[in-house]
């Protein structure tokens, strides 16, 4: 049975340390974009995007349904923006009702070498101009946080920031010129982000997003990220939400999705491969920087983590 999910949009107030909270994530995370192209598709059509690529859909004309696996689906208007940030498999349709046999968006893309892919011959026009983006650290905890879709629809009132920047980004992939894959990928970077920060703002499902929206818990999060040198444990971070032990752990697992020490895990252990990739630090001295008092027991959790010694993993990343 499907379920229809249309977005509601609800303009709310972010705090500056959630803001900033998301910005040193972003960075973390690392946000790249790669080309976008636009889609001319006509009649009844059904295209299957299997990924494993976190999409981007701006709707330029028509009304087509977005269907997730799950069996949620969406319907989009002109000027809407969809967001897959876990590269989830879906589906979009001419209509909620399309007949048409589905058809792989990568055959699409591979049969098409100019700048727009055109599937069918003739019946009412649809144009959604698609692209793909990366996180550079696809295994940060955040991740697993992100949620599977976030529809932002065109409304001026709720949304004015939407319009300009998918005008910018389709003027660009259509027309196409001298620089044109920096601006696409300048402008795909700053529109993932504001819809993130609308999914913050509007969104109740699990993950890291969902707890920035909880003053108690973002002021925990902001704390860990800043510092994740500290001994940190439940108290602690209790202390920093203003809460007891047992209310914040309750409260962060339910919304983050995670309990809080592993949550402070993985962080701790994708800075550690961050900084035994890109540093030239002793592990004792990543160590130190990751909350771990010796080397000895930095190696010891790193190799429940990722199944080698630090000095292991830093050979692999030379000769990778």
């Amino acid at each position: 049975m499907r379920r229809d999910a249309p977005c509601v949009s609800v303009r709310a107030s972010s705090s500056p340390v959630r803001e900033d909270l998301l910005s040193h994530i972003l960075r973390e995370l690392r946000l790249d974009s790669a080309t976008y192209r636009s889609l001319l598709l006509r009649g009844d059509w059904r295209l299957r995007f299997d990924g494993p690529l976190r999409g981007v859909h701006i709707v330029v004309s028509g009304h087509p349904h977005l269907a997730l696996d799950d069996g949620t689906t969406h319907a989009l208007a002109p000027g809407d923006l969809v967001i897959l940030p876990r590269a989830d498999a879906h589906t979009m349709c001419s209509s909620r009702d399309s007949r048409a046999r589905p058809y792989s968006s990568l055959v699409l893309a591979e049969r098409s070498p100019d700048v727009e892919a055109q599937f069918g011959d003739a019946g009412e026009e649809t144009r959604i101009v698609c692209g793909v983006f990366f996180f550079a650290d696809d295994d940060h905890p955040a991740v697993a946080g992100l949620p599977s879709c976030i529809h932002v629809p065109a409304d001026a009132q709720l949304n004015p920031w939407l319009d300009g920047l998918t005008t910018a980004l389709v003027t660009e992939a259509v027309e196409r010129g001298p620089g044109s894959e920096v601006v696409m990928a300048r402008l795909s970077d700053a529109l993932v982000t504001r819809a993130l920060r609308h999914h913050l703002e509007t969104a109740d499902e699990p993950g890291w997003l969902h707890g920035l929206r909880d003053p108690a818990v973002s002021r925990a999060l902001a704390a860990l990220h800043g510092d994740l040198g500290r001994a940190w444990t439940v108290a602690g971070l209790a202390k920093e939400a203003g809460l007891s032990r047992t209310a914040f752990a309750a409260r962060f697992t339910q919304l983050v999705g995670q309990s809080p020490m592993e949550y402070v895990f993985g962080c701790r252990m994708r800075r550690a491969q961050a900084l035994l990739r890109t540093d030239r630090l002793t592990v004792e001295a990543v160590a130190a920087q990751v909350g771990y008092g010796s080397d000895a027991a930095l190696s010891a959790a790193f190799v429940r983590f990722a199944g080698v010694t630090p000095g292991a993993y830093r050979k692999q990343q030379v000769l990778a």
